[in-house]
């Protein structure tokens, strides 16, 4: 477990879950954020904060979502999670946020396990395995697929201009979890936040290399309504991660 000396004192790193909601999910075409969409019997959001407070390696959660969110209260469990109504236009302006805000709260050493709101599949034990996989390797790391079907290059007109090699292509996941030091300063000296699509982009940015853990397909990212019946088959089984 990292260490580090902090004013004399020794201080052990906490891994701190932070989920960035402050998102308006224009896709889903719904009278209300997608993350509060219920799915399988609670909202969206809910499914993510259980397994995070459900994880004996999580210290605590925070959820940073925007000024004037209305949900927010009513989701909540009582216990284990800390909002922050400082969410900004972006999902890298909120995390950067809710990092300000935390800056008397959290030591650069700690870990931030950064995760979508819209990923209800996510489990204990992927939680765990991300943590134990990378390890303290200095760039961090995330959870990712391999890419096993053939990738296509569209052209013009969506027909199929070219076949793309698929050797090292993997489709990234959340958790991604950094210290919380260098988590702030990649996105703070971020130059482009268009090319930031997420947290792990804007560490390669600083020439680093995240490490990639294997997660699995039912931790998808809830985007379009018909992505809601697949999270919903893998939700029926909270242990099935194999």
């Amino acid at each position: 477990m990292t260490k580090a000396t902090m004013n004399g004192q020794e201080h052990t790193a906490r891994h701190i879950a932070l989920i960035p909601a402050a998102g308006v999910g224009a896709r889903m075409a719904a009278n209300s954020p997608k993350q509060y969409l219920h799915i399988a019997g609670k909202p969206m959001l809910r499914h993510a904060l259980d397994a995070f407070l459900a994880s004996p390696l999580i210290a605590h959660t925070y959820v940073v979502v925007s000024p004037d969110d209305g949900w927010i209260d009513g989701v909540i469990p009582e216990h284990g999670v800390t909002v922050l109504r400082c969410g900004g236009a972006t999902r890298m302006e909120s995390i950067l946020n809710g990092l300000h805000a935390l800056q008397d709260v959290l030591q650069g050493v700690d870990q931030i396990l950064v995760h979508d709101a819209a990923r209800p599949g996510l489990t204990p034990a992927l939680i765990a395995k991300l943590i134990a996989e990378v390890g303290q390797h200095p760039a961090g790391g995330l959870l990712g697929l391999p890419v096993v079907d053939t990738v296509k290059r569209a052209g013009q007109g969506n027909v199929s201009a070219a076949t793309v090699p698929r050797d090292g292509l993997w489709l990234a996941q959340t958790p991604q979890m950094f210290s919380y030091a260098l988590l702030r300063r990649a996105l703070s000296e971020a130059r482009d936040p268009a090319a930031i699509t997420d947290d792990a982009s804007a560490i390669e940015a600083l020439g680093l290399s995240p490490k990639l853990v294997e997660g699995h397909p039912r931790n998808l990212k809830v985007t379009l309504p018909r992505d809601i019946q697949t999270a919903e088959m893998y939700l029926a089984h909270p242990d099935f991660v194999s």
